[in-house]
């Protein structure tokens, strides 16, 4: 019996998908299972800044954090029910924003005669590609004025005079606004990709029988769509209630709280244990609202409608008014995609925010020395300045390291999990790969703040920064990886496996170069999205191991908006470079949209 068991388990681990899975199950239930628990642990224990407020040693057990934030009467409602309360409705209106204005714009892009269709599917994705913050700084750069601006007037203000309400510089409406529209392109993306591969039959039937558009568009289009609406509007919602950055900008002048925002008060304040309350309850929602997209998607053969494909997709005519379409559209792009690199351009070389012209425009915030008050006690310009340049080399670093980590194994996870398609295994690792997607970033950035504060030596390395990265884009990179080993037949690797070809020359002679630019997108997603990361961070930098984002944010929490500007023009610039340059020489890309 002892000799086929061994015989069997050597069997078992002589098969490299196996041995794969077996090392990511172990790993990757380490670095996510165990650091919630960990997480759920520290709401369940006195935190050293709180034994005054618990009025217990530290350490101790205590039902103290969760009694207080959510059954305190007033303090609950607002710390807690106020918050969330904002983060539902926030999120609930971008979702809405990014469906009707990214699915109107796929829909005139794959169904209609719109002109410019290479342009607009190639700037219109601009917003997702750029930080989330983007927007919220070019909102307050453009809107802001001496009543909202703590005196400092906007640019709309600046040209037209007009100054607009509180409400609409700050709070709620911006906040969702900015939100949707940065999730526009993404709900673009996933309903253009809909649109245009959906079969055309029923469309053409239902016109050569005299229906006229909104009929086809309303009972024809839209239930063979429905699918991607329902799905893209659960995904946009899950990202906006973890928003951090556009709140922070749009919402923390006039006090309007979200619960990231919320959590990261009390994280690096005397309340701990609230903070990681928080934090769970996002995790829970996060797991909810995407365990109903996959029930939504479960179901999408309940909406199909068509057997067969038609060869041709016939256009809509927009007769009259395709050429004032195709030019407001344009206008509205280059609003939310060009105008704001050059607000930034613009914000970064004023002395005196609000007074914009020529004799009030300076380079120093760039090149200068240091050596006037213009500096704001700031050594240099951000390109003179060691401190930038050696965040930027800190970004960077980490950025390639995350890339590199997440990219190689996905590659590795999406072979393992196609070789064993079906298997306990294949489903386990499949399952806890996607897991860290499921958690919003600031709130995993809280896992692992709970999980440093047990090891010291961790807070604030670069060990734990590049840990949190590598795990939480490890779903972009594993998707990437099983649609590329999804893509090949087996064949391919069993003619190399009859001559003797080892595995490790397989995968480096034969998978990876025939999957190049799917593979190559596994390392490009991770990377742009560490370099444009702040929620996932702000929680576990310190001023040695700090980032670009993160140094953004300290400039504009100190009013240093001139650098701000410039850092933020700076993290933009490389990031739109780094995907131009990826793309041209490999393929791979993360702005491929659904026109031309």
């Amino acid at each position: 019996m002892s000799k086929k068991l061994t015989n069997n388990v050597c069997a078992f681990f002589s098969k490299p998908a196996n041995v794969i899975l077996v090392v990511f199950l172990v790993v990757l239930a380490a670095l996510t299972l165990y650091p919630l628990l960990s997480l759920i642990g520290e709401t369940l224990i006195v935190h050293p800044m709180e034994v005054q407020i618990v009025g217990a040693r530290k350490g101790s057990s205590t039902g103290f954090h969760w009694k207080k934030l959510l059954f305190s009467g007033e303090y609950s409602i607002n710390n807690f029910y106020k918050p969330f309360f904002n983060t539902m409705v926030m999120a609930v209106i971008a979702s809405v924003i990014a469906i009707i204005f990214g699915g109107m714009v796929a829909w005139l892009v794959t169904r209609s005669n719109i002109k410019y269709k290479k342009f607009i599917s190639f700037v219109f994705v601009f917003p997702y590609i750029m930080p989330s913050w983007t927007l919220a700084m070019f909102w307050v750069n453009f809107f802001r004025n001496k009543d909202t601006g703590m005196g400092i007037t906007g640019i709309f203000t600046a040209l037209t005079g007009i100054s607009m309400p509180g409400w609409f510089v700050y709070g709620l409406f911006p906040c969702s606004v900015v939100l949707g529209l940065h999730y526009a392109p993404f709900a673009y993306i996933l309903i253009g990709g809909i649109l245009r591969n959906m079969d055309a039959n029923l469309e053409e039937a239902a016109t050569i029988l005299k229906a006229d558009r909104k009929k086809i568009l309303w009972r024809i289009t839209l239930p063979i769509v429905m699918p991607a609406l329902l799905s893209t509007f659960l995904l946009v919602f899950a990202s906006s209630m973890s928003a951090y950055a556009v709140p922070v900008f749009l919402g923390s002048p006039v006090r309007f709280w979200v619960l990231t925002t919320k959590m990261y008060t009390m994280l690096n304040g005397s309340f701990q244990g609230q903070g990681y309350i928080m934090a769970f309850t996002m995790i829970l929602l996060g797991i909810g609202i995407l365990g109903l997209n996959q029930w939504f998607t479960g179901r999408r053969k309940s909406f199909t409608t068509v057997t067969g494909k038609s060869s041709q997709i016939s256009l809509v005519d927009l007769r009259k008014a395709k050429n004032p379409a195709s030019v407001v559209l344009i206008v509205v792009l280059c609003f939310i995609a060009i105008l704001p690199l050059i607000t930034f351009a613009l914000e970064s070389i004023i002395l005196m925010p609000g007074e914009y012209n020529f004799s009030n425009m300076t380079l120093d915030f760039w090149i200068g020395k240091g050596e006037s008050a213009l500096a704001n006690g700031m050594e240099a310009g951000i390109l003179r300045s060691h401190d930038v340049w050696r965040t930027l080399w800190n970004s960077l670093k980490l950025s390639v390291v995350c890339a590199l980590a997440a990219g190689t194994s996905g590659i590795l996870i999406g072979y393992a999990i196609v070789k064993r398609r079906g298997s306990f295994l294949s489903n386990a690792v499949n399952n806890l790969s996607f897991f860290p997607y499921l958690m919003p970033s600031m709130a995993f950035g809280a896992i692992y703040l709970s999980l440093s504060s047990k090891l010291p030596a961790l807070y604030g390395s670069f060990f734990i920064l590049a840990l949190v990265g590598s795990v939480k884009y490890l779903p972009f990179a594993s998707r990437s990886g099983v649609n590329a080993m999804l893509q090949l037949s087996n064949e391919i690797e069993e003619a190399a496996t009859i001559v003797g070809v080892s595995w490790q020359k397989r995968m480096r002679r034969i998978i990876f170069p025939i999957q190049k630019a799917t593979f190559l997108s596994g390392y490009l997603l991770p990377f742009i999205s560490c370099m444009r990361e702040l929620s996932l961070f702000a929680l576990l930098v310190t001023p040695q191991n700090k980032v670009l984002t993160t140094m953004l944010m300290q400039f504009n929490e100190k009013g240093y908006t001139q650098y701000g500007n410039a850092i933020n023009l700076m993290i933009i610039v490389l990031v739109l470079l780094i995907n131009f340059i990826v793309n041209r020489i490999t393929g791979a890309s993360i702005d491929k949209g659904v026109g031309g």
